[in-house]
């Protein structure tokens, strides 16, 4: 989301309602966090020593498959973003030996381009961010003074894959595709899989497939998850919820009026985190479905997010 976007969302209100699709505004009060009123790390506090143990005992095969894109300046980018890498020229060879070496100089969003890990200080909604943080106390230019990123630790638990696509009969699911509750209940009675708490839930669209082949249309919208399946995710105390696309939610969404409304209840009512721009693709083709899954973000000191290579093991 660019600057536009991101005060549009935290200023934008609506009113509670009855359909699947109308969202609850109500700002995290303070203090509000299952895990404590100093509570800045959310639902990762879910992946227990009992759910690492249990991922370990997920891989039989011990093939891994990495879930991470390359990073460079084609890849597609949204709301303005950029990437760029200059590797600077090299001081003479040195020493007896001759040594020389080069390094990377790299200008870019770092914690919100390609694949991303959304941290708990990316959005809130109004002044409010997740555990009743108000961004007036801590949003500094210089970084977050809570809810940054290097708190959040590592990710290492049972990972499950829904295949919503494959679910479909079609290689990629059309821009605009709301994914229900439903969709997903129906995905994981077909696949025999039930969610455990503490879990990592991945979704396969195929929206992913159009990545540096169509950035245009991979940017101009794209399927995702609508709130009935945001909050049945809720619901499963999972730990994190990822996606093959750019925002993790459908977009255009059903209301032009509400931004980015599952974001919200994922980070900021309830301390989910959110990972975009998966690659799935391989986990999808060979029909994996339940793995370890394992990512360390960055300690970014006071960053909203982080890149990084995720990768689930079979």
């Amino acid at each position: 989301m660019n600057n536009v976007l991101m005060v549009m969302l935290l200023s934008s209100a609506s009113v509670g309602a009855t359909s699947a699709n109308d969202f609850n505004i109500e700002e995290p009060t303070r203090g509000s966090s299952p895990w404590g009123m100093d509570d800045e790390r959310g639902a990762i506090n879910r992946i227990t020593p009992a759910k690492i143990i249990e991922a370990a005992q997920l891989i039989e095969e011990g093939i891994y498959y990495s879930l991470g894109r390359e990073y460079d300046a084609e890849m597609p980018f949204v709301s303005g973003r950029h990437y760029s890498m200059i590797i600077p020229s090299a001081a003479p060879p040195a020493g007896k030996n001759k040594i020389v070496g080069y390094e990377e100089f790299i200008s870019t969003q770092l914690g919100q381009v390609g694949t991303q890990l959304d941290g708990l200080g990316h959005v809130g909604i109004g002044d409010k961010f997740f555990n009743g943080f108000d961004r007036n106390e801590f949003v500094t230019p210089n970084g977050l003074k809570k809810l940054g990123v290097e708190n959040i630790g590592v990710f290492l638990t049972r990972g499950l894959l829904l295949d919503i696509a494959a679910l479909k009969g079609k290689e990629r699911l059309e821009i605009g595709y709301p994914i229900t509750a439903q969709d997903l209940k129906d995905t994981l009675k077909k696949q025999a899989l039930e969610i455990h708490p503490g879990d990592v839930i991945l979704i396969h669209t195929g929206w992913g497939n159009l990545w540096k082949v169509d950035n245009e249309l991979h940017g101009s919208g794209e399927p995702g998850i609508d709130l009935s399946a945001a909050h049945f995710l809720v619901d499963q105390q999972i730990t994190l919820f990822g996606a093959d696309n750019w925002a993790i939610e459908v977009r255009p969404g059903p209301d032009p009026d509400v931004l980015f409304p599952v974001h919200q209840v994922l980070l900021t009512q309830n301390g989910i985190y959110t990972l975009e721009n998966l690659d799935t693709s391989g986990l999808a083709r060979d029909k994996v479905y339940e793995f370890a899954f394992f990512f360390a973000p960055l300690k970014l000191k006071g960053g909203t997010g982080s890149p990084g290579n995720p990768v689930a093991i079979h």
